[in-house]
């Protein structure tokens, strides 16, 4: 096997040897050779399995001509728009445009199209009439069926049908598309590949579609939002690969979009040769010019431990695309990546991280799952944890430990998120003492996300009682280790079910706590979540109740506001939030107050208190200002 990169040029094929490709890999990012990102991992299994892929990173998707660098491939186009969805990437969630795109050479931005998939298919199908095109990648995972889209806020068919393309590998792929591959090798015609686990394909006809689930159809979906809500829930518990069903979605009398089940996990063994091939650990070298690709920065010296997560929050779209059943690599294959790491010139010691989405889960949540799949009723850890859970850090102190004992590595950070209600549920407190200890830098962030109970009910997130005896434990187990080390909360404003009130409670709680967050995240709507079904159908699909949805933007200001209170941009909204819950007790100069009052209103409060006898107030000079240092700095924890 020749090593190198990929080729992304007709002379880097001709260097090869090669005449034609198998593949050409259409991509909306830079290409970057590196298992955290999906282009790396697809061409690199499909080239273990002994096929040709040439990559056409970024093309500029107005000129036909930028499809055909390779020619026409001898078996198919793969299209991904990228590791993020194309809209995720170029808007906040306030619609305005990013300045910066970290998968693209130099930051710069406008290199994709929005809708990448979609565009980069039909550019692909403007040119190429009969050639297969399989679409991949998180954008059309999270789009292959009917889906509410946020950027356009309407219901959308299936990207399937809207790019042109042939099928759909969803998920992590690598199990499908080596499939997918063997199946067009084999000659049979990609019309009639629609039995592949982890696949979505369309059809005109339903007489090879069996043991299936019958959806709404897309004209149901879009005549009733509560047929959504219903039809969301049901995709959401046939994720399973063990007991998932094929579900059919029908677009009118000769148009089905047909999901087959999900693939298989996989296996240790297969897990770490995934992440074993022989990658390049960086991006092209043609970049080099442009001042590389930022996205490396973060993941170069960090090590992929797991995939897959069992933690089940709503706003978070895992379970469509790696599903629940958590699959982790060997010791032997992250220790023998770490000593690469150590090689490297320009490792300074520092390992970023050791996770994957959730960074202490390495091993499915209960023994039954790798034998009958995840349970269809029920969470791991929500409302609280299972009692079949199997909460046990000991396999990841392990390999911490391991880790850290490795010449040359000075500190090993956990920076992919701890799950606290998980290690809340250890009943040995070796791994939390051993976080404490030689994994947090200062500082650990967590995602309580909210206080308010309601709220967390609707997110999929543990009771606020379980983060308050965290937060104790924490405390607790830093001043026994003589550390002084904080947690940093990520907390979401206007997430479903989050009135002003429940905005009010969590300023209340913020400042009790003395925390000032410098980040916030606004809920951003984005396709296949169970956050996002309630945002468009203002039910929870889960039981079909009703759900206060926050979409007023002026409303969603306000609640963003008030989770940074102390900011004086900040101040109008936080007063007017404040008055419109009737909470102007909140305002004035107590230590309860987050707001101090507007400089007529505290022109009038003086003038009054200075009118009593006795009583220090403007005009009292420095005794007034004494008091008001004091207090400013009781607020600051000085």
């Amino acid at each position: 096997m020749m090593h190198g990169f990929l080729p992304v040029s007709r002379e880097e094929m001709d260097c090869r040897g090669w005449d034609r490709v198998d593949f050409v890999y259409v991509s909306g990012d830079a290409y970057v050779d590196h298992p955290s990102f999906g282009t790396a991992i697809i061409t690199r299994t499909l080239e273990a399995h002994g096929y040709r892929v040439g990559i056409i990173p970024q093309p500029d998707w107005k000129d036909e001509k930028s499809i055909t660098l390779f020619g026409e491939p001898r078996l198919g186009f793969l299209v991904s728009a990228g590791n993020m969805d194309s809209m995720v990437n170029h808007y906040s969630v306030s619609k305005k445009p990013r300045k910066t795109d970290a998968y693209t050479p130099g930051g710069k931005t406008g290199k994709r199209p929005d809708y990448a998939a979609v565009v980069y298919g039909n550019l692909i199908r403007r040119v190429y009439k009969k050639t297969p095109v399989i679409l991949g990648g998180i954008e059309a995972s999270l789009r292959r069926m009917a889906h509410y889209d946020y950027w356009s806020d309407r219901l959308k068919r299936s990207v399937l049908l809207d790019s042109g393309a042939d099928l759909i590998s969803y998920g992590m792929g690598e199990r499908s598309i080596v499939e997918i591959a063997q199946a067009l090798e084999a000659g049979i015609d990609v019309k009639d590949i629609t039995f592949i686990p982890g696949t979505v394909c369309k059809v005109k006809t339903l007489d090879s579609i069996y043991d299936a689930v019958y959806l709404p159809s897309f004209e149901e979906l879009k005549e009733d939002k509560l047929n959504y809500a219903r039809s969301f829930y049901t995709q959401y518990c046939n994720m399973d690969s063990f007991s998932g069903k094929r579900l059919i979605e029908s677009y009118g009398e000769h148009l089905y979009v047909v999901q087959n089940p999900p693939s298989l996990p996989l296996t240790q063994e297969e897990m770490d040769a995934v992440y074993e091939y022989p990658y390049m650990r960086t991006y092209h070298p043609s970049y080099e010019k442009e001042g590389g690709v930022p996205a490396i920065s973060e993941v170069k010296f960090s090590l992929a431990s797991s995939r897959g997560c069992f933690g089940g929050c709503n706003f978070c779209a895992l379970t469509f695309h790696q599903g629940r059943i958590v699959q982790a690599r060997s010791h032997r294959s992250l220790m023998k990546e770490a000593e690469g790491f150590v090689k490297d010139k320009e490792f300074k010691g520092y390992i970023h991280d050791v996770g994957g989405p959730t960074a202490n889960f390495r091993f499915p949540a209960c023994e039954k799952q790798l034998k009958a799949g995840v349970c269809k009723d029920r969470q791991c850890l929500f409302p609280s944890p299972c009692r079949n859970l199997r909460a046990d850090h000991r396999d990841y102190t392990e390999l911490l430990r391991k880790l850290r004992k490795l010449p040359g590595v000075k500190k090993v950070f956990i920076r992919s998120g701890i799950r606290f209600d998980y290690l809340m549920a250890d009943k040995d407190d070796t791994f939390f003492r051993e976080l404490c200890e030689f994994h947090v830098s200062g500082q650990l962030k967590v995602a309580p996300e909210h206080v308010s109970d309601k709220v967390l009910l609707r997110m999929g997130k543990p009771e606020s009682s379980v983060y308050h005896a965290f937060a104790e434990k924490y405390a607790r187990i830093n001043k026994s280790l003589h550390k002084d080390q904080y947690l940093v909360p990520y907390l979401m404003s206007s997430h479903p079910g989050s009135t002003l009130m429940d905005a009010v409670k969590l300023a209340e709680y913020l400042n009790k706590t003395g925390h000032m967050p410098e980040q916030v995240q606004d809920f951003y709507p984005t396709p296949s979540t169970i956050s996002t079904c309630m945002y468009y159908t203002g039910v929870d699909p889960r039981d079909m109740s009703r759900v206060y949805v926050p979409v007023n933007p002026h409303e969603k200001a306000m609640q963003r506001a008030l989770i940074q209170y102390r900011d004086p941009k900040n101040y109008k909204l936080v007063a007017e939030a404040l008055k419109k819950t009737g909470r102007t007790d909140l305002i004035g100069f107590g230590r309860h107050c987050l707001i101090r009052p507007a400089r007529a209103d505290r022109d009038t409060t003086d003038s009054k208190i200075a009118e009593k006898p006795g009583t220090p107030g403007r005009s009292s000079g420095r005794t007034g200002k004494k008091k008001t240092i004091r207090n400013v700095h009781r607020k600051k924890g000085k």
